[in-house]
Formats: structure tokens, sequence, C-alpha cells
């Protein structure tokens, strides 16, 4: 009878918390009614976090770009009581020489933990990675509150291509305007971290995963260990999540080529290397590098994709000057021309000092003679050498895109977002007489513009697609840095394919006009300015380029190189450029492609 009457208390107190609070009419109670269930449950569970879900990274050959789990030492908030006993004290003593911390400090640590955390060690923003040996030694110890456990760590050790697979941070403004709905419906928050550039932002509405994995450890309403329910696990149940990106990244060759980079002190500007069939981005390095997680604050140059970014071409540009000549038909390939040195108008003058003498367009491209180019691009009127730019896909974005590439993804896909198109001429902008602009543009604007200065931007991604162009007989191919998405089964849930890029609305030029451009390639690296890298592995074509540029004040130069190799039978397509060298200086950029073909030919020989 006893039992029954306690019992029979313990049912009308209970009762009286679900039901009779309901109506109460403070705030204080109104507030202990709606969290009644929630704190019932947080003082007997602590979550952690072990995987966000998001699905991952892999090169062409399924190699990981992104995404190691490892075993890492979590600690969950528990009384100090629970560690009062002389055996657990001796217990921890041992678990912080494994750590390398004073007893006192791991205590002390412990005691103020608010909530689980992984242990990351001195001056580390990642969970420390547990070896082998201290596995066993943790194994040996029967502490309540920590544990060795399964962290899904993004960003691999080096992390290649860095800048074009991009970073995931927190952008509250983009969640509440590309995710509303799901935001309402609390299925995301203004905390949670997408993709913030590159292939981390174009495909997060693929890559978000269907939510968190984490373990769950049990304590009383004293905050102490609850033992028999041990870790529990909690994931999503779907076999086809997380997805798998596959790019056309070459791993091996990214790592390479970064290295390579290094070591001939590349500190500002970009390779990028494409498949010569098709456009894939093979690899693509820009610099100075970026570390994922321990980004400026500032949105420093480390977080500048280069090979995306437009600068001034220098004479790379010459190729498109050319091209726009043989097309309207103002010059031959074997006309020939004076150089002594010097214009005679708009400060223009050659590098060479005295000039190249007596030379054709060919042997003016393959010497790089401002004095021809500038010359040919007087007779040409703006709208003549712009639209032949953009028919080459140059003054537009040139990256793989497609308006919709899936009913999972509810926008236009651009694979590299932060791809500048770059320009030609610099017009007003909402100038409704462009046309007339561009027809009436004056002598000393065509002729600046036609040596790949003043206004002309250009990004090494768009030099090195110029070169796959030209060798496609004039058609402009779409570079491509994804090739499928996959489901976690390993099943194809999309696919990429190679494609050529829209028409600018110009057509193309002429493949007899592409051959002729080959033609003068070769000849810049046989006899030209390019003959310091004739010898090597494969023989080679390209054409470079030198811009005047300024920084802080001071004039500094743009170098570049653009080409293909090897020149029978051209498997790939290069474009280099270091930014803001000293006047003067040695090429870089034409050093830097020759041994970028060097190792692409030690990479994968004929």
């Amino acid at each position: 009878m006893s039992f029954t009457v306690i019992f029979a208390i313990y049912t009308i107190r209970l009762a009286f918390l679900q039901l009779f609070s309901f109506g109460a009419s403070t705030p204080a109670a109104a507030l202990h009614h709606a969290d009644w269930r929630k704190s019932s449950v947080a003082q007997r569970q602590h979550s952690l976090v072990l995987d966000t879900g998001r699905g991952d990274f892999v090169d062409r050959s399924g190699r990981p770009l992104t995404g190691e789990t490892y075993m890492a030492l979590a600690f969950f908030p528990v009384a100090a009581g629970a560690h009062a006993a002389a055996e657990t004290k001796e217990q921890i003593r041992q678990l912080a020489g494994m750590l390398g911390v004073s007893y006192s400090s791991l205590e002390q640590y412990w005691h103020q933990l608010k909530a689980p955390e992984f242990w990351h060690g001195a001056g580390s923003r990642q969970p420390r990675k547990l070896t082998d040996s201290e596995l066993k030694q943790l194994s040996a110890l029967s502490l309540d509150g920590v544990q060795a456990l399964p962290y899904r760590h993004r960003y691999l050790p080096g992390y290649y291509a860095a800048q074009a697979i991009g970073y995931i941070s927190q952008h509250p403004e983009r969640i509440s305007a590309q995710y509303p709905l799901e935001l309402a419906a609390g299925k995301r928050s203004l905390k949670d971290q997408i993709g913030g550039a590159g292939l981390e932002r174009s495909l997060d509405e693929w890559l978000r995963g269907l939510g968190q994995t984490t373990a769950m450890f049990f304590t009383d309403g004293q905050n102490r260990p609850m033992h028999g329910l041990g870790i529990r696990y909690f994931r999503p149940d779907n076999e086809r999540y997380p997805l798998q990106a596959v790019t056309t990244i070459d791993l091996p060759l990214q790592q390479q080529l970064e290295k390579y980079a290094d070591q001939m002190h590349l500190i500002e500007g970009a390779i990028v290397v494409l498949d010569a069939s098709n456009a894939d981005i093979v690899a693509m390095v820009s610099r100075p590098s970026q570390n994922p997680e321990q980004l400026s604050s500032s949105g420093g140059l480390e977080t500048v994709n280069h090979a995306l970014k437009a600068e001034p071409p220098g004479s790379v540009f010459k190729l498109v000057t050319e091209a726009a000549a043989l097309e309207a038909g103002v010059a031959s390939e074997h006309e020939t021309f004076e150089c002594n040195g010097e214009y005679g108008k708009y400060g223009l003058s050659c590098w060479k000092e005295g000039g190249h003498g007596k030379l054709t367009l060919k042997e003016g491209l393959a010497q790089s003679c401002n004095i021809v180019f500038a010359t040919v691009a007087e007779r040409l009127s703006g709208e003549q050498l712009q639209r032949t730019a953009l028919a080459l896909g140059i003054g537009r974005q040139v990256g793989w895109s497609t308006a919709r590439p899936h009913k999972l993804m509810h926008h236009k896909l651009r694979l590299l977002p932060e791809e500048e198109g770059g320009t030609v001429f610099r017009l007003p902008d909402g100038a409704d007489n462009a046309a007339s602009q561009l027809e009436e543009m004056d002598g000393g604007v065509m002729a600046q513009s036609g040596i790949g200065q003043r206004d002309v931007r250009m990004t090494p991604l768009q030099a090195a697609n110029l070169v796959v162009t030209l060798l496609h007989g004039g058609e402009v191919l779409e570079p491509r840095i994804v090739s499928e998405v996959r489901y976690a089964n390993g099943l194809a849930m999309t696919k990429l394919k190679p494609k050529k890029a829209p028409k600018s609305g110009y057509g193309q030029i002429n493949p007899a006009t592409a051959r002729k451009l080959l033609r003068g390639m070769e000849a810049v690296v046989d006899h030209g300015t390019g003959k310091s890298i004739r010898d090597g592995i494969w023989t080679v074509a390209g054409k470079s380029g030198t811009a005047e540029v300024e920084r802080q004040g001071a004039p500094r130069n743009h170098q570049w190189f653009a080409g293909y190799g090897p020149v029978k039978h051209p498997r790939y397509a290069v474009a280099v450029l270091s930014e803001y060298r000293p006047v003067n200086s040695p090429n870089q950029a034409t050093r830097l492609f020759r041994g970028v073909m060097d190792l692409l030919a030690e990479h994968e020989p004929l």
C-alpha cells in the first residue's frame, strides 16, 4: 500500500508538470513548460559531431583531394566527482603524460569543459591524430568521458589545387538568399558552413549532404556518466550520400607542379595545364598558396585564384591581333614591315634597341616586335579586334557552365564561379553607342591594345584555352574541371561532359588562320623570343609576353608564356603567369613553361 501511494504521488506530479503548467500565465512558467522535454534530454546526453556529411572531391583516377578519417581523442564534460577516486586520478596522470601536458592543466581543462570537444593540442586548429601506440595506451585506460572516436577531417595535408577546389566557411547572407525554405523549416542554420569559393561553392547544393554523424555520451542530472549506455552513434540512413565529385585533376601531376612552382620561387601567379584534346583542366596552380583552415580575415592574396584573375597579357595578345588582321584581310603572313626600334608616335618603341630591321608578320610574332603589331592594329577597327577576341574566347568567361545540370540543382552551374571574363576595350557602362565607339577607336588606343596593353585583360585559363582553340582550328571549347558526380555507392548521379563554348555571335576564325598562328608559335621557340627553351624532352611552341604594370606606384612586369607540346602530336596546352616581376628581369614564365612541359613529358611519355 505504501508503494502504491508513493507511485500515485509521482504520477500526479508528472501529470501536473505536463498538463497543468500548460496554462501557466507567467513567462517563466511558460518557458519552463516549453523546455522541459529538451531539458530532460540535455541533462543526460552530450553530442559531438564526427562528420558533417559533406561530399568530397577526388582526382580523375579516384585519388582523394579532400576528406580523411582518423582517430582523435574526444572529451565529454563530466562532474568533478567522477574523477575523485585515486585510481581514476592515476589514469588521468597517465593520459596527461601521453598528451604531453601536466596533470593539473588536463584536469582543469576537463572540469571547465561545457560541451564535448576533440583534443587539439597546442597551437592546432584541428583535432590531434592519435598514433597506434597512443590508441593502445588509451584502450588500457577506463576513464569515463574520454574516448577515441573517428573524426572526418576535410582538408588533407598539403591540400593541392586549393584555390580551384575552394573552401567552406560561414556565409549567413548567402544562406538566407540561397536556402530560404530550408532555413525556415529548420533544416539549415545561419551558422552553418557552406562553400565559400571554387568548386566548394559552385557544387554546394550537391555536396552539403543529408546531415551529420554524431557521437552521443549520456550522463544523469548531476552530469555523472550513465554506465552501460556507452557511446551511441547517429548518422543519416541513406546509402547514396554523401556524394563524390570526380574532378579532371591529375593529383600526382598537380603535386609535382606545385612543388616545382615553389622550388622556382613563383611568388605570385599561376600555372594552368589543359588537355589539348578536350580542354579538361589537368592541373591548376595558384600562388600564393592557400590554407583553408587559416584564411586571411581580410580576404588576402592567398584566397585569390590567380588562374582565373584577368591581367594585362602583353605580347601573348599579339596572337589575337594577328588573327584579327588576317581575318579582316588588312595584313598577310608574309607581308614585310620595317622596325627601327621607334614607332614615332604614342610613345611606343620596340623592346629591341635599334629595332629588328625588315621582317614579315610571321617573324614579327616570333620576335614579338611591337612596331609590327602596332602598325597592324592601327589598320583595324576596334570592332574588328574585339570581334576576333570574342571569337577566340577572350573577353568572356570560357569555363564549363550549363543552365541546369540536374533536377537537384536549381540554378545555373558555373564550375569556376570566380573566373573573370577579361576585356579588350573598357567602354563606359551602359553606353548605347558602343558599336560606333569601337568603330571610331583612335590610333593610339588601337596601337597599345594591339600589343596587349592599355585595357586588355586575360586570365591564364583563357590564355591556355586560346592555345587549345588554335589547335582545334578556331573552335572554342569550355575547360572542364569536374567530369561527374557520384553517389556514395559508386553509381553516377550526373555526368558533366566536355562541350564547345557557345558561339560569340561572330562565329569562329578560319582554320587556315589558326594554322598560321601555330606556325608563328613554332617560330617563337625555334629562333624567336622563346629560343632559350628550345631544348627539352618535347619540342614545344608558344608565345611569350611582358606587360607593364605598377604596384604601389613602382613599375613592375607581368611575365607570360602560353604554348603547347609536343609540336607534332599536341598533348597539353599550358599557360604560365608570373606577376609583378622586377623590370628588365628574365622572363620567369618562359623558364617555368619549359620546366612544366618537361614534367609533363616525364609524367606521360609518348
